[in-house]
């Protein structure tokens, strides 16, 4: 596993954290313990206004409300690619998560890259480029509805 020059837990260690965090009990793929206070979150690919979410709390806030909602039981993390770059804080992964819709029973999974970076331990930025078509397909939703309020997202 890999550790920073000060000792503390690298990305691929961190990584690995996140990967064990989504299939436990409470699934998140970003563990409050693990984000810097000024952590950046951004999704690209998701419909405006949930794009970015910069600093702890406000990440947190937002996952808390929109896992509230989402209806999906994460039972398979697939680790597909793992790249190192030159930037020792930063990994590129490649993966898929696979579950099942709890409204529907469907098993379904979506393919993401991330762009990790980790300073000191913590996650000070996560960019994750998700499969919105398999996830809206999953969910039953067009991506237009998957930016409306309360409505589930990945």
């Amino acid at each position: 596993m890999s550790q920073s020059a000060t000792g503390a837990a690298g990305p691929l260690t961190i990584y690995r954290c996140m990967q064990e965090a989504l299939l436990g009990e409470g699934a998140t793929l970003l563990p409050a313990e693990l984000l810097a206070e000024d952590v950046v979150v951004e999704t690209p690919f998701s419909p405006p206004g949930m794009r970015r979410h910069e600093g702890r709390e406000a990440w947190l806030a937002f996952y808390r409300a929109r896992s509230a909602v989402l209806p999906i039981r994460f039972e398979q993390f697939r680790e597909l690619a793992t790249h190192q770059t030159r930037d020792p804080e930063v990994i590129v992964v490649e993966y898929e998560l696979a579950g099942t819709v709890t409204t529907t029973g469907l098993r379904a999974s979506a393919t993401l890259i991330g762009v990790l970076r980790v300073r000191d331990g913590l996650i000070q930025h996560w960019r994750e480029y998700q499969d919105v078509l398999a996830i809206s397909e999953a969910l039953k939703l067009t991506p237009e509805v998957l930016g409306g309020a309360g409505t589930p997202s990945l």
